[in-house]
């Protein structure tokens, strides 16, 4: 951890320098450089001693306490595993010392020294447990991202999967009825079934794609539905000159026009009039609601799904709009970078 590095090459000689002094250990008065330099390695030595030590008592602990548990048992065990390692190894370099000088120190010397040793001991265990927290914090973020992009795309996939059997056996129906009895719209229909195809094949697993990929996509489609269920539905694009340079996720479209088809009744009288339209910030698909007599057979992924999409795509989620007459989902735009 590079943080790890630049604290280690700030703080190791900076204690190494203030513990003896602050604890009356050593002086700058009449002391010649010799002197002076053996002391600071001593020291420095010291602590480095103590910092080494104390960073291997916390990969060992660490590994002791599972994620779930409570993060304050954890920190107090390791400051004082740690306070006591420090306050050893203190005790020991003091003594050391104090024989290599061959002198007696003040009544209280060991004791400052070894508080002092303590109070730096503690004070980075936290400094680094709140790192640690912090790094482990981010790389759970980042695998619950990536776990809920993995998710998103295997919900598209499901969803994929689960529409292909009853879109095939639709559309082969038709087409078998189309090749009976009008065979040249039976070739545009297998013209724009290809299309369809087409486009599953190659977009199902990508993020993004121009709007104007998806917009030639729901003109194939809607093409196939018309077939299906004559002037029964009628399809309206307003989406302004901007129109170029917008993303969005595969299949979104899809979804909302499936999903107006699915919920609403509609008749030659009254036809289903699915409107899409573009203002500065969102993309609308809207309809006028016409409730079926019995309820849809709906799980609500479709919906689910691409309001997951766009939260891990943009941060954005989109909006649902519902009143007696009209049922309306907003899309945020996603620009080109």
């Amino acid at each position: 951890m590079r943080r790890d590095i630049y604290i280690r090459t700030l703080f190791i000689p900076l204690l190494g320098i203030l513990l003896p002094v602050l604890s009356g250990l050593m002086s700058y008065h009449e002391q010649n450089t010799a002197w002076l330099i053996a002391a600071h390695f001593f020291f420095i030595l010291t602590s480095f001693t103590i910092w080494a030590g104390c960073h291997w008592i916390h990969k060992r602990l660490r590994p002791l306490f599972p994620a779930e548990s409570n993060p304050f048992l954890k920190i107090i065990t390791i400051c004082s595993v740690s306070s006591l390692y420090g306050a050893a190894t203190g005790g020991f370099a003091f003594i050391l010392w104090e024989k290599l000088r061959n002198t007696d120190f003040p009544d209280g010397a060991l004791t400052r020294f070894i508080a002092l040793c303590v109070i730096a001991v503690v004070v980075f265990t936290l400094i680094y447990e709140i790192l640690y927290l912090s790094k482990e914090r981010e790389k759970a973020s980042r695998l619950m991202n990536e776990m809920g992009r993995e998710l998103s795309h295997a919900e598209l996939a499901l969803l994929t999967n689960q529409l292909d059997p009853h879109f095939v056996f639709n559309s082969l129906n038709a087409m078998n009825h189309l090749i009976l009895n009008n065979p040249m719209q039976a070739h545009l229909f297998n013209n724009n079934l290809a299309l369809v195809f087409k486009y599953f094949l190659k977009n199902k697993t990508r993020e993004l794609i121009p709007l104007q990929d998806e917009i030639s996509f729901i003109n194939s489609y809607f093409f196939l539905l018309e077939i299906r269920y004559e002037k029964k539905l009628q399809l309206n694009f307003s989406l302004g000159e901007n129109a170029a340079s917008i993303m969005i996720p595969p299949c979104a479209l899809q979804i909302l026009v499936e999903n107006a088809i699915k919920h609403n009744e509609f008749t030659n009288e009254h036809p289903l009039l699915i409107n899409i339209a573009m203002n500065g910030h969102y993309l609308k698909v809207s309809n006028k609601t016409r409730p079926k007599p019995y309820a849809a057979n709906s799980t609500n992924i479709g919906l689910k799904n691409l309001s997951s999409r766009f939260k891990l795509i943009c941060r954005k989620d989109i909006m649902i709009e519902k009143t007696k007459e009209s049922f309306t989902v907003k899309l945020p735009i996603i620009k080109y970078l």
